[in-house]
C-alpha cells in the first residue's frame, strides 16, 4: 500500500478543467517529482492534495484512507504539509514566530523546541535572523523559511512547490541539498513540484510529467533523464 494515492483526480478553476484524471502513487521514503511547463497542472496537483482546491472526482488516499473531502487544517494534522510556491511566509512576524506557527497543531513543548533546533541546525541563516520580520529576508531565506515551517508540522509527507523559483545558482544547489538530506538522513518522504527538471530529477527516486492536466510520462526518475523527448522538452536538449 502506497502511502500517499491519488487516483483519477478531476479539479477545475470555474469552469476551466486543470486536472483531467491524474493519478500518482508516493511510497513511504521516495522523493517523487512533478515537472511539467507552466499551466500544466503540477500546484493545482499539490493543493488538491491538501484540500485547498477541491477534487471534483477521483480519490486522494493516505495509507489508504480516503481524505479527499478532509479539510485542509485536518490533512495536516494527517501529516501531509506544504511549502507553497511563492513561500507565503508571515511578513510581520518574526523568524521564530513564522516557525512557532508551523507548529500550531502540536502541544508537545519539549519535541517542538528539539524541532526549532533541527530547523536552526539545517538553516543556520534563519537561527541569525530568528527576531528578524520574515518581510525582510532575502528571497532564499524566505524560502529556507517556508520550508522550516512546513518541518515544524513533522511531515510524514512534506509537499514542495517550486523551492527553487526566483533563486540564484548557489541558493538553488543549497536547497536541494537540504531536500536530499532530509530524505537520506531523516527518511522524510517528499513531492516535490519544480520547473528546473534537471535539479529535480537528479534528487528525486521517481517522476511524472505534466502536460495541459494530463500525466504525458513517469517512470524512474533516471530514465526520464535519458528520454529523449523529456530532455527535448524540459532539459534544454
Amino acid at each position: 500500500m502506497a502511502l500517499l494515492e491519488v487516483q483519477d483526480i478531476h479539479s477545475y478553476y470555474g469552469k476551466i478543467h486543470a486536472l483531467k484524471g491524474i493519478s500518482i502513487t508516493v511510497e513511504q521514503g521516495e522523493i517523487v517529482t512533478l515537472i511539467g511547463g507552466n499551466g500544466a497542472g503540477k500546484s493545482t496537483t499539490l493543493n488538491t492534495i491538501c484540500g485547498i482546491v477541491r477534487a471534483a472526482e477521483g480519490r486522494i488516499l493516505l495509507e489508504g484512507e480516503d481524505i479527499t473531502k478532509t479539510p485542509p487544517h485536518e490533512i495536516v494534522a494527517r501529516g501531509i504539509v506544504q511549502s507553497p510556491e511563492g513561500r507565503k511566509i508571515f511578513t510581520r512576524l518574526t523568524v521564530r514566530e513564522n516557525l512557532e506557527i508551523g507548529a500550531f497543531k502540536r502541544n508537545d513543548l519539549a519535541g517542538i523546541k528539539k524541532d526549532m533546533e533541527y530547523v536552526f541546525e539545517r538553516f543556520p541563516r534563519l537561527k541569525e535572523r530568528q527576531n528578524q520580520l520574515g518581510g525582510t529576508l532575502s528571497g532564499g531565506e524566505q524560502q529556507m523559511l517556508a520550508m522550516g515551517r512546513a518541518l515544524m508540522a513533522q511531515p510524514r509527507i512534506l509537499l514542495l512547490d517550486e523551492p527553487s523559483m526566483g533563486l540564484a545558482p548557489l541558493l538553488v544547489e543549497a536547497i536541494f541539498d537540504v531536500i536530499e538530506y532530509l530524505n537520506k538522513e531523516n527518511g522524510t518522504t517528499i513531492l516535490l513540484v519544480e520547473q528546473n527538471a534537471l535539479m529535480a530529477l537528479g534528487v528525486a527516486h521517481r517522476g511524472y510529467v505534466l502536460q495541459s492536466g494530463y500525466i504525458t510520462h513517469s517512470g524512474i526518475a533516471s530514465d526520464l533523464q535519458n528520454d529523449p523527448k523529456i530532455i527535448e522538452a524540459y532539459l534544454g536538449g
